[in-house]
């Protein structure tokens, strides 16, 4: 398919598994500039959370990529298992086809602070957030095939670890893996970009009314992010518009910090 600028690709977007989140809000951005799309999902993981899983949502997502004439299909996928980047990528190039475009927007994420963390959590954390992003990223790198200058790795990060140890630990860890492939597939030939975006709080259905109330009294801007606002900046990454960025951790929250 045409990415609306003269070239074509296939994105890969982890953790799309609920309607209201980023990843589903970046599935269909990159959709309506004419990216084919893939799409994982574990519902294991929302079910266990406290905002739950609905059934529903995946196929929704699928319904709404196939109306925009698409190619699209959704791999569920354990991302704490070591072998499953490999099963991704082969269930997509059989599916979609080879993958230009790899946005990692998937998180375990479990409140604790250094003193409640528990060593399973601390390693499930790691697993998901920083071993999983590595292994999704070598095995883009690996298979990568397309022009010079238009593979785009982007991942989404936190800075938010006090009272959240692992999940913000395991987030500086995918942080410097995702900075560090800028470089490595730069100089190796690739061309591939390689960029980390911090989106802040962003209204994704786990926040409360008095958090919302909260952060928005605290944004320059007024209000909580939306998952479009993560959306329209990956879209413009994803582009060739959007190929001299590279390297970099961008902090899209509305001035917040």
């Amino acid at each position: 398919m045409s990415r609306g600028d003269g070239s074509s690709g296939v994105a890969l977007i982890t953790g799309a598994s609920r309607r209201k989140g980023i990843g589903a809000a970046v599935a269909l951005a990159l959709a309506r500039e004419g990216w084919d799309v893939a799409i994982t999902f574990w519902r294991a993981y929302d079910e266990r959370m406290p905002w739950g899983g609905d059934p529903a949502d995946v196929p929704w997502l699928c319904n709404q990529l196939a109306a925009l004439g698409v190619k699209a299909t959704a791999i569920e996928a354990d991302l704490s298992l070591p072998d499953t980047a490999v099963h991704i990528f082969d269930e997509v190039e059989r599916a979609v086809g080879p993958v230009t475009a790899l946005v990692l927007s998937h998180a375990e994420s479990v409140d604790s602070d250094i003193m409640d963390t528990m060593v399973d959590s601390f390693d499930r954390h790691f697993a998901v957030n920083a071993r999983a992003a590595w292994l999704l990223v070598r095995e883009y790198g690996r298979r990568f095939r397309g022009p010079h200058g238009l593979g785009r790795i982007i991942a989404l990060t936190s800075d938010h670890v006090a009272g959240n140890l692992p999940y913000g630990a395991s987030k500086a860890a995918l942080t410097a893996i995702i900075l560090a492939a800028a470089k490595e597939f730069g100089h190796d030939g690739r061309g591939i970009t390689a960029n980390v975006i911090e989106p802040g709080p962003t209204d994704t259905g786990w926040m409360t009314n008095e958090q919302i109330a909260e952060f928005s009294r605290r944004n320059p801007q007024g209000r909580v992010g939306l998952p479009i606002d993560c959306a329209n900046l990956i879209a413009f990454l994803s582009s060739s518009k959007g190929g001299w960025i590279n390297g970099q951790l961008l902090h899209s929250n509305g001035g917040l910090y």
